[in-house]
């Protein structure tokens, strides 16, 4: 009972031990495939191209860890995983999961703050 309680108060205890677990993995890469992983996962914080469904957002982790284990493990380069350009690399990483993502509320709530202002303003 007081776990389903912690749970709704905190979120999926399971969720941030599959979050923990992830983030060992990340820290284990090799260099220069760990210091790579790390900046584009950050950049992926940041950009909030990230689903706020915890399941999904979890998926696109695992998968993120599984590229940069095999890439080191294969010695693939960083530029052969991320290209010429690795803000598009991380943008279309992101996108690729799909489910609602912050800034799909907010567009919302901005929309709906421009129609509230015209209302008013007509009446």
């Amino acid at each position: 009972m007081a776990a389903k309680w912690i749970e709704l108060v905190t979120g999926s205890l399971e969720q941030k031990k599959q979050y923990r677990q992830y983030k060992s993995r990340i820290d284990a890469l090799p260099e220069p495939h760990g210091a790579a992983a790390k900046a584009l996962q950050r950049y992926l914080m940041y950009f909030g191209g990230m689903a706020t469904d915890g399941e999904t957002t979890l998926k696109m982790f695992a998968d993120f860890a599984d590229l940069w284990e095999q890439a080191a493990a294969d010695g693939t380069p960083v530029r052969a995983i991320v290209g010429e350009d690795p803000v598009e690399f991380a943008e279309t990483f992101a996108q690729a999961y799909g489910g609602t993502r912050w800034i799909d509320k907010e567009r919302a709530r901005l929309n709906k703050a421009i129609e509230d202002a015209e209302r008013g303003g007509q009446q």
